[in-house]
């Protein structure tokens, strides 16, 4: 027996309880809203503090001492400001704003000469390839021609029966006459008049693409050296009028620089490491040229500008794979970056007026002691200064830095030498002569012979004692007999030649 579902009309009260329900639970969220807006209950036991106003702490914020340096960016350039008599001065301020962006133009020429001159090759190669397809073209042409004029020939010698068959390849000669594609043979002619038709095309749009860019470069550089060649003229008339003040200024901000760089000036080695000697080399180059006038875009051999500078003087240690300009030797550089305390000769010191490289305007070397090798400006000449530490951006390291050769520790080596000369046993063997000392000791027996006198008998009975006791103890025994002790004294050898010495001499 199945069980009767319920009919909606069996239940009409749900559409009444429903909204009683609703209002009755609306009605008693409000009285509980009223009753917590009231004085009674201010904040709940468990609700949260307020956040405070002020921070708890009193004591002073710390200040950041530096730019953050994420991985990947440029060296931070911000450093100490000079003193207030050297970044102070219209007219100080007025050349260092001149000559900044006086370098700035030059740098922006030099970089639109090189992309003109590169433009000027591609021009020259895309001149060359256009002549190249032209020709493959025309030779092409020259092949559907004569496959043609055989087909044709072909043709006329077939006989009526193939006149159907005959009618198909005219067609294909047709396509191959106008360069269409025939189809079912691609590599009859036509097809390669067709590819040659299609790359003549090309090399023609890329050598007036060429063109279009030379011409612009052209022009882009031709305005900016004009105004360049403006600015620099101003740059040297307010040089001239103002030499004195600009002769102080420059003395003082030396004075400054040098002030400011002296906590990373450090000696000829760093880490144990010194310049490697290529880099000497180049350093040795640079400092040759001292006197040679700054001349824009000049790369010697008797003048030169910043960049041109440093680009010679490394192609004299050899190294030919450094760019022309200023920025593009920093950024080609900057994976060999080098701090300030740890500069050694050689390294390429850069100058920007911002924090980004494409603002890199000058470039000068090291030498050591705080000091570079540069070409400053217009009307300035090669010379030897104190490091812009007030504008230094970046160093960079051409040839890796190499060990530095350890103190003076030769004199210890020395001493090895003199700890060798001590196993010499030749002093031993010199003891051999005190064996020849017994004939000197023999010699005294002979004078022991003549004093036969009584009175010194005490004397040789206590000398013979000494040199006796090594031999025999019995002849110092006998004290009575004099004459008879000193030969017995002596050796038993010479004791019987004692006794045949007296009767010698008797017998004489």
């Amino acid at each position: 027996m199945t069980r009767r579902q319920p009919n909606r009309r069996d239940v009409p009260h749900m559409r009444v309880i429903r909204p009683v329900a609703w209002a009755a639970l609306l009605t008693a969220t409000a009285a509980a809203a009223a009753g917590f807006g009231s004085p009674a209950s201010a904040t709940p036991r468990a609700a949260d503090p307020p956040y405070p106003n002020n921070v708890p702490d009193a004591g002073s914020r710390p200040q950041p001492l530096g730019t953050i340096q994420l991985p990947g960016q440029p060296p931070a350039t911000t450093v100490p400001q000079l003193p207030s008599l050297v970044a102070s001065g219209p007219l100080a301020a007025r050349i260092n704003a001149s000559a900044t962006e006086v370098a700035m133009l030059g740098e922006r020429v030099l970089e639109l000469q090189q992309q003109r001159d590169q433009a000027a090759t591609d021009l020259a190669l895309a001149d060359t390839n256009l002549r190249q397809k032209r020709d493959q073209l025309a030779a092409a042409q020259r092949n559907a021609d004569s496959a043609a004029s055989d087909a044709l020939k072909a043709a006329a010698a077939l006989p009526l029966g193939t006149y159907d068959r005959d009618m198909q390849d005219l067609d294909t000669l047709r396509r191959m006459l106008t360069g269409q594609s025939t189809g079912t043979h691609p590599e009859v002619a036509g097809d390669e008049v067709e590819r040659a038709r299609l790359a003549e095309q090309n090399a023609t749009a890329y050598y007036a693409a060429m063109q279009a860019k030379h011409q612009k470069l052209v022009t882009d550089a031709g305005a900016l050296e004009k105004s360049r060649k403006t600015k620099e003229n101003a740059l040297r008339a307010l040089r001239a009028d103002n030499i004195e003040a600009v002769e102080a200024y420059e003395r003082e901000q030396e004075r400054a620089e040098q002030r400011l760089g002296a906590q990373y000036v450090s000696g000829e080695s760093v880490a144990g490491m010194k310049a490697n000697d290529k880099a000497m080399v180049a350093v040795r180059y640079a400092l040759a040229q001292l006197g040679d006038p700054y001349v824009w875009a000049a790369e010697g051999p008797d003048s030169f500008d910043c960049s041109g500078l440093m680009w010679a003087s490394y192609r004299a240690a050899g190294f030919r794979d450094l760019p022309r300009v200023a920025r593009d030797q920093y950024y080609y550089s900057r994976d060999r970056s080098v701090s300030r305390s740890a500069l050694l000769p050689g390294d390429l010191i850069f100058f920007a007026s911002g924090s980004s490289w494409q603002t890199v305007h000058h470039v000068g070397m090291y030498i050591g002691g705080g000091k570079m090798v540069h070409a400053p400006t217009t009307g300035d000449v090669v010379k030897v200064s104190t490091v812009w530490w007030s504008r230094f951006y970046g160093a960079t390291r051409i040839f890796p830095a190499q060990q530095a050769t350890p103190p003076p520790t030769t004199p210890p080596a020395t001493t090895p030498p003199p700890t060798t000369t001590p196993p010499t046993t030749k002093p031993p063997v010199v003891t051999k002569p005190p064996e020849t000392t017994r004939p000197p000791v023999v010699e005294p027996t002979k004078p022991v012979d003549p004093p036969p006198s009584t009175d010194p008998t005490d004397d040789p009975t206590e000398t013979p004692e000494t040199p006796v006791t090594d031999e025999t103890t019995n002849p110092p025994v006998d004290d009575d007999t004099e004459e008879t002790a000193p030969p017995v004294t002596q050796e038993d050898p010479p004791a019987t030649d004692s006794a045949a010495t007296p009767t010698g001499t008797s017998g004489s």
